[in-house]
């Protein structure tokens, strides 16, 4: 049976006083039915490792580089994120796809990245609310995961995929269960044709998950946990959340 993953995608949100109230927070609400993650900005990398570096709750970043090393200002590799502890990288959120113009093939890129260096990448799909509305939702999100399975090969089996419809990231919209299932269940089948593990991979639900729907959410056969923004940030709903699964 696949155990639920919650990660918290911190955004460009936190201060090191928050912060600290936050993880002080988390780690005395454990143990939790869920494998637990906080993806923070790289700032504050090293203040999490050093507070959770003695617990089962893990951290990683909210992007990762697809160069090993080199002149590219502004950017951080998988290497660099592995010395500071991490576990997780995120790649391909929808954020980095609207606002830096990320294409599928960089997302590949970078999840290609993550896990040469031991990283587990955290591979985001979803669609806009004009390709839901066209009845494009299963095309879109299989063209950006097929990117990553074609580079990834034999290896794609060691990612986490999340599903995150664009329209309800930020908006308080969330899909009903049953959308959010349908489509884990074409994503799970594009997993299983690839790798032969689809059903042991674990897809996680991301847009507007809050401790009133998460169980719901968590209870639907092929979602496996939640990539969760703004709740995150607010230890009692994220708690709430991680003890949803």
């Amino acid at each position: 049976m696949r155990r639920k993953l919650v990660i918290g995608n911190w955004k460009m949100h936190g201060s090191r006083p928050a912060n600290a109230e936050l993880l002080s927070a988390l780690l005395a609400a454990r143990p939790f039915v869920s494998d637990v993650a906080v993806c923070v900005p790289f700032v504050y990398l090293s203040d999490a490792a050093s507070s959770l570096a003695s617990s089962d709750i893990r951290w990683g970043a909210q992007d990762v580089s697809a160069h090993a090393q080199g002149a590219f200002t502004g950017e951080v590799s998988a290497a660099m994120l592995r010395e500071l502890g991490c576990r997780y990288a995120l790649v391909g959120h929808s954020e980095r796809r609207a606002l830096h113009g990320e294409t599928d093939a960089q997302v590949a890129q970078k999840a290609q990245a993550a896990l040469t260096c031991g990283l587990t990448p955290v591979v985001c799909v979803g669609e806009t609310l004009a390709e839901r509305e066209a009845d494009q939702t299963h095309a879109v999100v299989k063209r950006q995961l097929s990117a990553v399975i074609h580079l990834l090969a034999h290896c794609a089996a060691e990612m986490v995929v999340a599903y995150e419809p664009v329209w309800a990231i930020g908006t308080g919209l969330t899909a009903t269960p049953e959308q959010a299932q349908a489509v884990h269940v074409v994503l799970r089948a594009q997993l299983q044709a690839a790798t032969g593990r689809g059903e042991s991979m674990r897809i996680l639900y991301g847009g507007s998950v809050k401790p009133d729907n998460a169980a719901t959410i968590f209870s639907q056969a092929d979602i496996d946990g939640g990539l969760i923004g703004g709740a995150s940030l607010k230890a009692a709903d994220f708690i709430a959340i991680c003890r949803a699964g």
